[in-house]
């Protein structure tokens, strides 16, 4: 067997992991729908990124009704993708080629057709591991408290007998009742499950909102502490997980959006989660100032806890970046998002590229989102095809998140762009998708590809050193880890002079004629 590229225990701390969102990243049956066997067969591809680790979306057996993150069964494939024999097989040929696996778990709800729930509606004890309760009013016909739905509308939903349950997601997400032993136990269950067959890690979905006050009050202005986000009682939660985690030399990383700080960095403490996701560089526009602050902020953050930072540009519940980036709004909030925005495609590629070079000379660990390396748009889905229940749920006006999910092309001259052989994709692919194509971009030096596998082929020079910002012209980012290697990337309007250095190893675009560095545009050099 291959020995990792990590050989270090730690080797999660400066790791490239790779989102797989299996659905729609290579269709190996022919049905329009991604599948295990598809990701099997590009293994060779993903070796050849460079990646340490793949982490999956949720590939259990599910409704599909928030595109798997409504489970139905954590010790199943779903049918559409394939099988357990299969994952199996998957987990281990990736690791004989030097690439760990990471699975998603989703502790804070399951689908409404998990055994449980279906029991706990037939009126059985399972109703005891959910939030049900009467609704207000004489009759009942308002729901327990004002939550609403991170989708849109209430987040209760009336059964027949009267009660309602509560779900912060869609009615077919029912949260669970944490603090139930057995929902517990199940989830500690379903960890091990995973380990034992040869997962590295996990990754803990909306990982600060599974405990609720049990008053389930109404949500008041500034309430502190929050209802359901950020309770303390999760420390002793996932410091119980930790334990499970360490007897197989496991890793967590955990989905957190906290504005505080403090309260963010006590989920890394060393008895807790090893990482968490960095949402305020992902969100952050693309401004020099802001930047920095988000990357100061992050290690600052991390630091007092000995965590390592992690950087992703995009995942499959955000804008794409080569479309954000192409906006007069360059950053990224969900309550923003609107059909028709008008986007400059040249310009979000070109700081796209940017992004990339920066992204992977920061200390820590780099997600990449499947696509990202093709330098794909957001697509336009055609509104009688979005899935997405965030569409739904805002009356239509929200476009949701389909458009960063559309299967990958892979061969220009193949039907759908060879993502399968067969049926037509479950979402539609771009007429110019072709032109993205794998095939296309690995022969082509200058291509987004080429540029990921470079970079990430020579990410290890900058090594582990910390981070140390040098003297730049307003607009620009310049900074050294390791001695001798510098990455600046030029945010501003104006080309910049370059520092002293003896080679340019890496640019994610051409110098001008006097070899300054163009607005837009990083570079890697050897001091």
């Amino acid at each position: 067997m291959a020995q990792p590229r990590h050989a270090l225990a730690q080797w999660w701390r400066s790791a490239v992991i790779y989102q797989v969102y299996v659905r729609s990243f290579a269709d190996g049956d022919g049905d329009g729908t991604g599948d295990l066997a598809g990701v099997r067969a590009r293994l060779p591809y993903l070796a050849g990124l460079g990646v340490d680790a793949l982490w999956f979306t949720p590939w259990y057996v599910s409704p599909m009704k928030d595109g798997g993150y409504d489970v139905a069964d954590y010790r199943a494939i779903d049918p559409a993708f394939g099988t357990l024999a299969e994952a199996e097989k998957l987990i281990a040929e990736a690791r004989e080629l030097g690439i760990r696996t990471l699975v998603d778990i989703v502790p804070n709800h399951v689908s409404d057709q998990h055994p449980w729930f279906r029991a706990a509606l037939a009126g059985g004890p399972e109703r005891a591991l959910f939030h049900f309760r009467p609704g207000r009013r004489p009759h009942g016909e308002l729901p327990p408290n004002d939550w609403q739905s991170q989708f849109g509308g209430p987040a209760w939903t009336r059964v027949p007998d009267g009660d309602w349950y509560l779900h912060l997601f869609a009615p077919e997400q029912p949260d669970l009742d944490w603090s139930h032993p057995a929902v517990r136990q199940e989830h500690e269950d379903i960890l091990r499950f995973w380990f034992e067959r040869g997962v590295a890690g996990v990754r803990i979905d909306s990982a600060a909102l599974l405990v609720k006050d049990p008053r389930l009050p109404d949500l008041a202005e500034g309430q502190d502490p929050h209802p359901y986000v950020d309770r303390d009682e999760l420390h002793d939660l996932y410091r119980s997980w930790r334990a499970i985690a360490d007897e197989y030399d496991g890793v967590f990383v955990g989905e957190v959006w906290l504005p505080d700080t403090e309260r963010f960095a006590r989920y890394l403490r060393p008895d807790e989660l090893h990482t968490a996701f960095n949402f305020s560089f992902m969100t952050c526009p693309w401004d020099a100032g802001r930047l920095r602050a988000a990357i100061d902020e992050t290690l600052a953050e991390h630091a007092p806890v000995g965590a390592p930072a992690t950087w992703v540009l995009c995942n499959h519940d955000v804008t794409r970046t080569v479309t954000r980036y192409g906006r007069a709004d360059t950053g990224f909030d969900f309550a923003a998002k609107a059909f028709g925005t008008p986007t400059d495609l040249a310009l979000g590629t070109r700081r796209a590229r940017a992004a990339a070079l920066l992204s992977l000379a920061l200390p820590g660990a780099v997600y990449v989102y499947q696509g990202e390396e093709l330098g794909l748009p957001e697509a336009d889905i055609p509104v009688d095809r979005i899935q997405d229940p965030m569409h739904a749920r805002s009356g239509g006006t929200d476009p949701g998140r389909d458009g960063c999910r559309v299967p990958l092309p892979w061969a220009a001259g193949a039907p759908y762009a060879g993502f399968g052989s067969r049926a037509e994709p479950w979402l539609p692919q771009p007429v110019d998708w072709p032109s993205y194509a794998v095939d296309r971009q690995a022969e082509d030096p200058r291509s987004m590809l080429s540029l990921y596998r470079e970079a990430i082929g020579l990410r290890p020079v900058f090594g582990d050193a910390p981070l140390s910002w040098l003297p730049a012209p307003d607009g620009v980012l310049a900074f050294t880890r390791a001695p001798g290697v510098i990455c600046v990337v030029n945010l501003g309007d104006t080309p910049a002079d370059l520092p002293a250095h003896a080679e340019l190893r890496l640019a994610s675009g051409p110098l001008d004629d006097e070899g300054r560095l163009p607005k837009d545009t990083a570079v890697w050099l050897r001091a």
